[in-house]
């Protein structure tokens, strides 16, 4: 209790806070996780290769059908946030800057109301016409077992990251969490790079931000943080908020 105790404090005194989540804060939603053993790596072999921009260049119908199975596209609509999405929107409406840098890729954030938030490693949301820039909606890709664009009938790409890809805010993401003065983790091993690098970014660039991480389990980069709870995210977060409401 001293630890929720702790990072309610730290929350109140913050004025600007950065979240870094990854995948362990939507399996509370259902999504399961990238890594784990119901997870895409689980299902299939040789997952990078045929989630790459390499493959989508080589083989795109091949690979809409892969993409289509592996991230259970059918299924995006009817995921909901959950407590921990709701929590971050609930710091917004106490007056707190927040800013999101997730590397998750179902859009949940900003179903939960959250309004700024970095999709550092994309969304399953939108697709993009690579030749014209024409940009189609989860129920235009579900519709089309290979959707092409309308306009040119180029055949087009999910707005997620693929591996081979660039993370295209990545520079901002380090730049938001450098200015806050709390750095709160949540959900994620921090295995994944160039994201996992954004703790040690902070402590070098501005050692006075407060860095917490909650998660289940251990991860490489605890000895990074100034507080680490292990526990799930929708009840630690219903803790903190409990806390908070009673001061």
């Amino acid at each position: 209790m001293d630890q929720i105790r702790q990072l309610a404090q730290w929350i109140k005194e913050a004025d600007t806070i950065a979240v870094l989540t990854g995948a362990g804060m939507s399996t509370e939603s259902g999504i399961p996780d990238f890594r784990s053993e119901n997870g895409l790596y689980a299902q299939e072999d040789h997952v990078e290769y045929y989630l790459s921009e390499h493959y989508y260049k080589k083989d795109p119908v091949d690979f809409w059908r892969r993409f289509k199975r592996l991230f259970s596209l059918k299924m995006m609509d009817g995921f909901a946030p959950n407590d921990g999405h709701r929590f971050l929107r609930w710091l917004e409406e106490m007056g707190k800057t927040v800013t999101i840098l997730t590397q998750n890729i179902d859009g949940l954030h900003t179903k939960a109301g959250s309004t700024n938030v970095i999709e550092l490693h994309g969304t399953l949301q939108t697709a993009t016409c690579p030749s014209c820039g024409n940009k189609y909606d989860l129920s235009f890709i579900n519709h089309h077992e290979v959707p092409r664009c309308e306009k040119c009938q180029t055949i087009v790409k999910p707005d997620v990251v693929l591996f081979g890809g660039l993370v295209p805010r990545i520079e901002e993401a380090f730049a938001r969490a450098a200015e806050s003065d709390l750095l709160l983790a949540m959900g994620t091993s921090l295995e994944v790079a160039p994201v996992n690098q954004i703790p040690f970014y902070v402590a070098a660039e501005s050692p006075a931000t407060r860095k917490v991480l909650i998660n289940k389990t251990a991860t490489r980069m605890d000895g990074m943080f100034d507080l680490v709870i292990y526990g799930g995210i929708g009840e630690t977060v219903a803790n903190v908020r409990k806390q908070l409401q009673a001061e």
